[in-house]
């Protein structure tokens, strides 16, 4: 009886294994099968899909498309051609990591101070404020976009990078996620360096800050991957095409030069994939503290 308890349970977690597997493949087709199509040349990439070549009318193409994992001859032309050939490609990935390090690194000076003093700081008003960066943390992202257009418009810094950084280095999820777990570090640290002398910068830089390590490693995990792939902001912000960052790239290799879109889209993943593959021990690490801190 014993014996077939365990084989049902052993079969039961197979099938989960196999099922999750599945699923999981599903799910990372999409990005597989982009990276092999870039290493596909032109007359290959119009072969197998014909709605999109330059010389056909999607709207009047009959064609289906057809998928394969395997090119029929292995090439680098599409790299080369949007590594050495694509201008805009390059300036646009330039603009993204200049953007975008410029919102982490802000977000990061202002959401851990902002935290800390929310935190470990008593100060009147305090858990008011705080609770009017949960509401705007919980409004929808269109609600917020209109009043930071009139305000990027009122301080003449429409058309330049700055519209773009400022409104998203104060950041509410940001705070909001610092500030929870702030909440939990043990206030006998604090105590004890205050009654050594120390002052709220003291304790921030030499006690605080080495124990935010994995929330801010999520932190900026999380803000990398959701300010690279960003559109709205540039397309609503920027006019001049070439200061957009890269997000807003895809779309304009995918219409005028499809042949090469798929090499595009693999290296506008990379940097977000090294982010993530770099620090995902971090990652995992402040999900679990997020987790005990619940319990």
């Amino acid at each position: 009886m014993l014996f077939n308890l365990k084989a049902v349970g052993s079969n039961k977690k197979l099938m989960i294994y196999i099922f999750l597997t599945a699923l999981s493949l599903f799910f990372i087709f999409p990005i597989i099968s982009i990276i092999v199509n870039s290493f596909m040349g032109a007359e290959e990439i119009a072969q197998h899909y014909p709605a999109f070549a330059p010389s056909q009318n999607m709207e009047n193409s009959n064609e289906f498309m057809t998928v394969t994992l395997i090119p029929d001859m292995f090439t680098l032309s599409q790299y080369k051609n949007v590594l050495f050939r694509q201008f805009l490609f390059l300036k646009m990935f330039w603009n993204s990591v200049g953007i975008v390090a410029a919102i982490i690194i802000g977000q990061v000076v202002i959401a851990s101070t902002a935290a800390y003093a929310f935190g470990k700081i008593s100060f009147k008003g305090g858990n008011k404020i705080f609770y009017l960066y949960i509401v705007a943390m919980m409004m929808p992202f269109q609600v917020t976009l209109v009043p930071n257009y009139l305000i990027v418009d009122k301080l003449g810094i429409m058309n330049t990078y700055r519209a773009l950084i400022l409104p998203a280095i104060f950041s509410p999820f940001a705070v909001f996620l610092m500030k929870q777990f702030m909440n939990y570090i043990p206030k006998e640290c604090i105590e004890a360096a205050q009654i050594d002398g120390a002052g709220y910068f003291e304790i921030f830089f030499y006690i605080i800050l080495p124990m935010l390590k994995p929330v801010l490693a999520s932190l900026i995990i999380l803000q990398f991957i959701d300010y690279w792939n960003m559109v709205e902001q540039p397309l609503l912000f920027i006019d001049n095409t070439v200061k957009r960052p890269l997000s807003t790239y895809l779309s304009i290799i995918g219409k005028k030069d499809f042949q090469y879109a798929f090499a595009a889209s693999t290296l506008y993943m990379l940097p977000a994939l090294f982010i993530f593959f770099y620090w995902d021990s971090y990652l995992v690490e402040g999900i679990q503290l997020n987790s005990s801190i619940k319990e």
